[in-house]
């Protein structure tokens, strides 16, 4: 009976052993993905911001401007391998109390590295024909201190996410990458010709772009808690002076962003923790000791088994 016993527990031991090792390299690795259905909306905030309204046809300055991001998954067009996105983002002018702006973007990406993929009705506004590269809404899952390729939806091709370190955002550790982009032209505009004191009716202009992106990104999930955007479009003639200002300002995310982000990602590295670590490491010490007392009660059972024959044989006939 203690023989059945230990045999019974040291293949347990064993199953569990195996067990822990499947979860940790290879079922975990697997299972660990961007979600497909996603409901996100982030914040930012801009103060002193300038930019042109087209109903008052006139730069506006000094005022507070709120960005509004909102991003939901759509999980009919997504697989095991790939996440769709779409993303609208309002502008809106509180010190006037209008709108001033607002595009949408729908991008396919990678559900582990982040990378785009060109598929699914992926589009920038109604542009379905854009050709995306780089990352998209996410960082890749366990980023890396390293630069990354990022898909900016007003230039429409990727640029440079420089890693600049590490910081501390609302108690969670994050690494710093900053974007860097100096003057772009990436299209062209037509305006009346008065709005620039030319007497042509109207008048083509270059349409530049120019900013700094700090992303602050938590390595384990890939996702951005904090954004500061330093942005200046402008509308350029053809000896390359600016002749309007469309928008110039500052935008971060409000601290209600923050610490929202920041508690879903805990939350989601907890449990990312959990999967990959802590039930694996559990799993494996059960294992290890049932393998061990397992092994020791039929080495003990084996010793007495061979000592009662023994004494047997050793009776006198």
């Amino acid at each position: 009976m203690r023989r059945l016993v230990g045999t019974v527990a040291s293949g347990l031991g064993m199953f569990l052993v195996v067990l822990a090792l499947l979860l940790r390299f290879y079922v975990s690795d697997a299972a660990v993905k961007f979600p497909l259905n996603t409901f996100t909306i982030s914040t930012l905030i801009g103060h002193d911001v300038s930019y042109f309204s087209t109903t008052k046809l006139t730069e506006l300055s000094g005022v507070t401007m709120r960005v509004t991001n909102t991003t939901k998954g759509d999980a009919s067009a997504g697989t095991s391998a790939r996440a769709v996105y779409s993303t609208f983002t309002y502008l809106y002018d509180l010190t006037n109390k209008q709108t001033f702006d607002y595009s949408t973007s729908r991008m396919a990406f990678d559900r582990k590295s982040g990378q785009l993929i060109n598929c699914c009705g992926a589009a920038v506004g109604t542009d379905t024909h854009v050709h995306m590269s780089g990352l998209g809404v996410l960082f890749p899952l366990g980023t890396k201190q390293q630069n990354y390729q990022v898909f900016n939806t007003t230039l429409l091709k990727p640029v440079i996410a420089r890693y600049s370190g590490q910081a501390t955002i609302d108690g969670l550790a994050t690494y710093k990458f900053v974007t860097q982009v100096p003057p772009t032209k990436f299209g062209t505009q037509q305006v009346p010709g008065s709005l620039i004191g030319s007497s042509a009716p109207s008048v083509t202009l270059g349409e530049y772009y120019q900013g700094t992106i700090t992303d602050w990104v938590n390595p384990t999930t890939g996702v951005p808690v904090a954004v500061t955007e330093d942005q200046h479009l402008g509308l350029r003639d053809s000896g390359g002076t600016e002749r309007i200002v469309l928008l110039d300002g500052t935008l971060s995310t409000t601290p209600a962003t923050v610490h929202s982000a920041v508690h879903t990602v805990e939350k989601n590295v907890n449990l990312l923790n959990l999967a990959t670590v802590t039930v694996p490491l559990i799993g494996g010490i059960i294992g290890i000791i049932l393998l061990v007392v397992g092994i020791a009660i039929v080495m003990r059972s084996r010793r007495e088994t061979v000592a009662v024959a023994e004494d047997y044989q050793a009776r006198p006939a």
